[in-house]
């Protein structure tokens, strides 16, 4: 009887660790500019924004890790993309529904660029010779509007975005990070689309 319960105990021992083990060998360090999503329904359009957020971790952010001049890909990792459910207007400029991935060139005095991709693509498709070739950025830009940035109330240590819509018609994205924040507007087009409803239900 005392065999079996010594034999149990170290099996259940051994299966312990052998678990343990397991899960540890599974475990990943956490990701350091970690992916993040919001998403917002502005009148009848769906407006998300998927990206990846990383932290300033003490360093000087817009003019050294991000150069003044050259376009940027607006977050981490994989391209940052914002899709829109319906067609929009951005700058006074049209749109259609579908995904745009988002450059931004911040400059070191004036108003800042924030560029709507229209293929979806990297910012790094237009990197020649180790510079971004800003007349190929422009070529697929479906929209580019001038912003002006302005210093954060407080340092966000890591990159976010944000939608609101406080009349539920026009949108105002906001970027933030480290010690700078801007925002663009975007119009979902109520009155043009209950306009287009009409008489049809």
């Amino acid at each position: 009887m005392k065999i079996n319960k010594l034999f149990l105990s170290a099996f259940a021992l051994i299966l312990f660790f052998s678990v343990s083990t397991t899960s540890f060998a599974q475990l990943q360090a956490p990701a350091p500019s970690p992916a993040a999503y919001v998403s917002q329904n502005v009148g009848f359009t769906k407006i998300s924004i998927d990206y990846s957020a990383p932290a300033v971790k003490g360093r000087k952010v817009f003019g050294e890790l991000v150069p003044f001049g050259s376009t940027w890909r607006a977050g981490a990792n994989n391209p940052t993309i914002i899709e829109f459910s319906t067609g929009v207007s951005i700058g006074g400029k049209n749109i259609g529904p579908g995904k745009y991935s988002i450059f931004i060139t911040p400059q070191e005095s004036g108003e800042w660029t924030v560029h709507l991709n229209s293929k979806g693509n990297a910012v790094y498709a237009y990197t020649k010779d180790g510079k971004i070739d800003e007349a190929a950025v422009a070529k697929d830009d479906a929209v580019a509007i001038k912003v002006t940035p302005v210093p954060a109330p407080e340092t966000f240590e890591r990159l976010a975005y944000f939608i609101s819509a406080e009349d539920n018609k026009v949108a105002t994205v906001t970027f933030m990070w480290a010690d700078m924040m801007l925002w663009f507007e975007v119009d979902t087009q109520v009155a043009q689309k209950m306009e287009q409803f009409k008489g049809v239900f």
